[in-house]
């Protein structure tokens, strides 16, 4: 089995690689990565030692790599990771969210098409699905819940769904697509909310939270959520949608202050700003279907994963260090510079 994953050197695409590699010591993985501003190769550094892990640097956008790359590997199975995450960015510039959250999936349908796949697999969001009222805690995100995407950023992932099922109806191409919550755990980006928490208070600065903090998120663990995905891959229905989520509701105010008990500092770090632009009130995703159909459930509480994902930015300080201080982006030029 060669599985190409796309966006490998992300924060779950990269947890996806090690997965996999640990789980199927016979398959070969194959990540293309164009090492935009949140792909850190430098994360992917243990997978650069095991001999059936190959990185490629280029764009899904790009026909031209894309195309080479299928002739070359002849991939049984394509994972797709690649995309353009964060909110905030999308509301300054949605441009490059539509170029390859959209018209990048599309380059590799159009490879899968062409050369053959077994199975191609969108990552998708819950966030395609709008957000929930506080005051409705009995309501939750199925399969079946109408997209009403509420940024630029949900709305490209949206629409990329949208295609791949387009193009399993048109094409006969074998999908399936996968929505999670939001994930944590290692080599998160440090934009997002817990390792930007983590390293403003290690460092005693400010803690931004938006509005009051109420917003709630339902937080997955990220290897729970890549144990999905392999599921999927394996005995998911060719066509189908997967809704993965951690049954662990928190809203981000409580976070903050979790985050600040755990490493021992004031609350007097926390600082509210203006609220987001749109901001979504409430995610909470029901994982019914992929439990019942393939027996997964998260496996990791948040009190036991957050610990973990703590200690884990404790102990690698130089990662998320050499994030914040820019020069995660020399790495690739100094491993492959002269080569």
């Amino acid at each position: 089995m060669k599985i190409l994953i796309t966006g490998g050197a992300g924060f779950i695409g990269a947890n996806f690689v090690f997965y996999m590699l640990k789980e199927h010591p016979d398959y070969d993985i194959v990540c293309l990565d164009a090492l935009t501003y949140a792909g850190n190769l430098e994360t992917l550094e243990p997978a650069m030692k095991n001999d059936r892990f190959k990185f490629v640097k280029g764009d899904v956008a790009d026909r031209e790599v894309v195309f080479k790359l299928f002739e070359e590997e002849g991939f049984n199975v394509v994972v797709n990771f690649a995309a353009e995450s964060h909110v905030d960015r999308s509301i300054e510039d949605p441009g490059i969210f539509l170029k390859t959250n959209i018209l990048g999936t599309q380059v590799l349908m159009d490879a899968c098409n062409k050369y053959g796949i077994d199975r191609f697999h969108q990552v998708g969001t819950d966030e395609v699905y709008g957000d929930l009222p506080l005051d409705r805690p009995d309501l939750f995100f199925t399969e079946t819940t109408p997209i009403t995407a509420s940024s630029p950023y949900s709305a490209s992932k949206a629409s990329a769904d949208l295609l791949v099922m387009a193009y399993h109806r048109t094409y006969g191409l074998p999908v399936t697509i996968s929505r999670c919550s939001n994930n944590y755990g290692p080599y998160q980006f440090p934009e997002k909310l817990i390792p930007l928490m983590i390293a403003n208070a290690l460092a005693d600065k400010e803690l931004p939270v938006y509005g009051e903090g109420l917003n709630v998120r339902d937080w997955l663990y990220v290897e729970d959520h890549c144990r999905a995905i392999d599921l999927i891959l394996h005995e998911g229905k060719v066509g189908e949608v997967y809704n993965i989520g951690g049954h662990n509701e928190m809203k981000n105010i409580d976070i903050v202050k979790l985050i600040c008990k755990y490493l021992d500092k004031p609350e007097t770090l926390i600082k509210y700003v203006t609220d987001r632009k749109g901001h979504d009130l409430r995610y909470a995703i029901d994982p019914t279907k992929i439990h019942e159909e393939l027996g997964w459930l998260p496996t990791t509480m948040f009190a036991d994963g957050i610990k973990k994902t703590i200690d884990w930015y404790l102990d690698n300080q130089d990662w998320w260090k050499n994030i914040i201080s820019g020069e995660y982006q020399e790495y690739y030029e100094k491993m492959y510079g002269n080569r």
